[in-house]
């Protein structure tokens, strides 16, 4: 008799976890000190007046204030006023 028996799962079939990349906070909204504004791989957005760049290239407001996205000389950058 032609009878499949039952198969194993695939076993390369996995994905790996979401890294929740991306703008946490957008133009006009308002942070406080510590705030991740972008998470990113690589620097995508470089960090202006009022924010800092960390080691893994997310950028975190340095003060209270206003976000604002700036294109200068064909680079983005992101500061706090």
């Amino acid at each position: 008799m032609a009878h499949t028996k039952a198969q194993k799962a695939v076993k390369g079939n996995r994905d790996s976890q979401s890294k929740r990349l991306g703008i946490k906070v957008y133009g006009g909204q308002k942070v406080r000190p510590g705030n991740v504004i972008i998470r990113q791989r690589g620097s995508q957005f470089n960090a202006g007046p009022g924010t800092l760049l960390s080691r893994d290239f997310t950028i975190i407001a340095l003060k209270e204030g206003v976000v604002k996205f700036d294109n200068k000389r064909g680079e983005k950058y992101v500061s706090v006023s």
